[in-house]
Parts: C-alpha cells; structure tokens; sequence
C-alpha cells in the first residue's frame, strides 16, 4: 500500500503544517466538519503538512488511518510525546532514532519499576498496551489516591492527567510540547508555519510551547485554564475539526473553506 500517491514538496517547504491531536481534536466536530478539514488537506498536499500529535501510540494511530480514511500523517508524535517518527510510503512507522535517543537514555527502562511501583494503586488500571518509554493507567477518579504523583515524582519520573480519566507516567521533562518542537526543528519547518490543536490537558504542553496553537471548543475545563493568557494560543468557539479551520482562517495561515 502507497499511502503517499504523488511526490510533494519537503513538509519544510510547505506553507502550512497541522500539528494535531486525535481524539477529540481531529476526529472531534460534526461530520460535514471532519469531511470538509479531510478533503481540504487531500487537495492541498502540496503547501498543507500533517503531524499526529497524541497519546496513542503508533499502531493504533496507523489502523485507524486505514479504517477510518483519514489523511496520512507525514509524521507522528506518539505516546504523549515519546514516540517521534516518520510516516513512510508504505505506511509504517520509522522512529527518528536521532530525536528518541534522549528519551530513551532518561527513561532507562524504567517501565518494569513504575508498574511494581503502582501496582493496586487505588483508582489506577494498568493499561495493556506495552510502551516503549512511558507506562499508562486508566484513571477511577472516585477511588484514585493522589499518592502516585509523589510516588511517581520520588522515582524521577513525570506524571500527566488528563480528561480526568488518564494517567501517564513519563520520562522527566517529556510531553508533546518538547517533541513538538523538536521535531519541527529538526525538519526545518519555520515555526510560524505551524499549527497545534488539542482539547485535554495532555495538549497543554503542545499548546504553550511557542507554536501557533488552537483549543478547540470542546476542550475540558482544565486545559483551557491553563492556556488562559497564553498569546499564542486561539480558542475557538467550533468543536473539533471545526475548530481547526476557524483556527486556521483567523490566524491567516492558509487560504481556507470558509463559513466553519
């Protein structure tokens, strides 16, 4: 399978790249929505670059394109920001050993530990999916002890939660922001060609990193607190894919379908 049909020009040489979230962001809004962001990105590869910026990781990322007829990243930032990777022609995924080898040297294998650690914590599920570089729980926000964040901290590690119903243990000072930046850094792309677009507090660092940003209308009450006085992020009143294109035609960073 060919997921790139034609050549295009370096995602540097673009006029604009969409940084985004998945659940919530780009798979969020009405349909008519979704279709008309899709569609506007298929037609318009050859200035329009697309990054995935999510906590998923890069299997689930990849089935969901061919299930779901998404548009192919051109690159992925996974698994809350520990994953950085090339989208290849074929459709797999190629880590960017160059832009990992930090993360996996403060990580240090750290998985084995932080599940011993956090095993029958009270409101934590361990998730069963096996992370390279971070370990994941679901959240019971009834029954959760807000004694794993020190424990998680005591290990010299980061915590995250988001949707009030996720929570990530991480490598210290790694999250989509970080590698975000990274990784448009290390493309070349000028930044203020880029767009970010989330809706939880997992998208916080993403949002205040420095880059164009957008919360989407639907985003949880704790994100948008903490980008309140933040000059480059917009909040859109559009949920969702909608909220993308307002984004993107009141921030004039590509000619747009109006009327979103």
């Amino acid at each position: 399978m060919n997921v790139h049909m034609s050549p295009r020009p370096s995602i540097a040489a673009r006029r604009f790249t969409l940084a985004t979230d998945l659940d919530g962001t780009f798979l969020g809004g009405a349909e008519q929505e979704r279709a008309m962001l899709y569609r506007w990105i298929e037609e318009n590869r050859d200035s329009v670059g697309l990054i995935f910026v999510t906590g998923r990781d890069t299997a689930f990322i990849m089935e969901m394109c061919r299930e779901r007829g998404l548009p192919w990243p051109e690159y992925v930032v996974g698994d809350v920001g520990t994953t950085i990777a090339r989208v290849r022609e074929d459709g797999h995924v190629e880590p960017i050993p160059v832009l990992e080898e930090d993360i996996a040297a403060i990580w240090n294998d750290a998985g084995p530990h932080v599940r011993a650690a956090l095993e029958g914590h009270p409101g934590l599920t361990l998730q069963p999916t096996a992370f390279r570089y971070r370990v994941s729980y679901d959240l019971d926000p009834e029954t959760f002890d807000e004694s794993a964040k020190d424990k998680v901290s005591r290990m010299g590690h980061d915590w995250l939660i988001s949707d009030n119903r996720y929570f990530d243990v991480l490598p210290k000072g790694i999250s989509k922001g970080p590698s975000i930046r990274r990784l448009v850094e290390h493309l070349g792309i000028p930044p203020a060609r880029v767009l970010c677009a989330g809706d939880t507090l997992n998208d916080l660092s993403m949002l205040v990193c420095g880059l164009n940003a957008v919360a989407v209308g639907n985003s949880e009450a704790a994100l948008m607190a903490g980008v309140t006085g933040c000059e480059t992020v917009y909040s859109a009143k559009a949920h969702g894919a909608g909220g993308i294109m307002e984004a993107i035609n009141a921030l004039d960073l590509h000619d747009a379908p109006k009327g979103v």
